[in-house]
């Protein structure tokens, strides 16, 4: 099962969901109650993230600390779709008895609308798939699929509704075209990759954090690519091969009939994030207002 979408529509898959419960719990009720201030093209699709020290967890080192149950009222609350990301790819038998991994699976899967997994181990899909049922499955970007044909293969798997491409294959026109209207529909992007274009270390330093997930006693991945020094940097990003803007969004992928677009940035700063929020969603002359909204609010500190 897998939320429902409308056509013509941008559907942002959001940074940060345990990471980021207070930015949210300020952004959605804006979004909600000033949606003049917002692109009307597009909507929340869902907002992505786990808690710090999950073994399930994958992607990025997790920090989140919000309580499990005040994020799961959150999305209930505002009708929008939670995702898991438990895309940790070394994974073992012995792994699937994980007690966190399993309550957060329980309670997301009980609750409405339709709540995901982002996952890459193929031995967590199939535990998933026959244990809880109801959780849809969104096959991770941290499989690297660079190859057009492995992406391809990924879309025809029935357990996936959702396939997360590598951002190499962003701007691959000539192939994406060739896709039925049913695999265009489950593609999803990742639009403002920092990552160097032409990275051959991405794989190594997924696995490096699934290991420190499991806490395998392993040195953290060092980044060897001049841009790998300076951190994330939006503008960096804008200049990336692979980025893909508001502009791109409307008069190339939605008219292609690609729908579905993921934001990165669940270990970067609310700040930064918010930012994110500004560019892809906001209207120019409203973002100022949304600026203050945030930043006023004294419960929620952004530095």
């Amino acid at each position: 099962m897998k939320e429902e979408t409308k056509p013509g529509k941008a559907y942002y898959h959001l940074p940060g969901l345990f990471e980021f419960y207070e930015l949210y719990s300020v952004f959605l009720p804006l979004f909600k109650t000033h949606r003049e201030y917002f692109y009307d093209w597009c909507e929340i699709g869902s907002i992505y993230g786990a808690p710090a020290d999950c073994l399930w967890g994958g992607g990025r080192v997790g920090f989140g600390t919000a309580d499990p149950h005040d994020v799961l009222g959150l999305m209930e609350r505002y009708g929008i779709s939670a995702r898991l990301t438990f895309s940790n790819s070394l994974l073992r038998k012995e792994h699937l008895s994980d007690r966190r991994g399993n309550r957060l699976c329980r309670m997301f899967a009980k609750a409405a609308p339709a709540h995901g997994v982002i996952v890459h181990a193929d031995l967590l899909v199939d535990y998933l798939r026959n244990t809880y049922p109801e959780l849809y499955l969104v096959s991770s970007t941290t499989k690297v699929l660079t190859d057009f044909e492995e992406l391809r293969r990924e879309l025809q798997r029935e357990e996936f509704s959702y396939v997360v491409l590598d951002f190499r294959l962003n701007k691959a026109f000539d192939r994406l075209e060739t896709l039925s209207d049913a695999e265009k529909g489950r593609v999803e992007f990742l639009c403002n990759e920092c990552c160097a274009f032409s990275c051959t270390e991405r794989r190594a330093c997924y696995e490096n954090v699934s290991r420190r997930s499991l806490a395998e006693d392993c040195a953290e991945h060092v980044c060897r690519a001049d841009t790998g020094k300076s951190g994330y940097l939006f503008s960096r990003a804008m200049q990336n091969p692979g980025f893909i803007g508001i502009e791109d969004i409307r008069n190339r992928y939605l008219p292609m009939g690609f729908t579905q677009f993921k934001l990165e940035g669940r270990s970067l700063g609310s700040a930064l994030v918010l930012e994110f929020l500004l560019y892809y969603m906001t209207k120019p002359e409203y973002q100022l207002h949304v600026r203050e909204a945030i930043y006023l609010d004294n419960t929620l500190d952004l530095f």
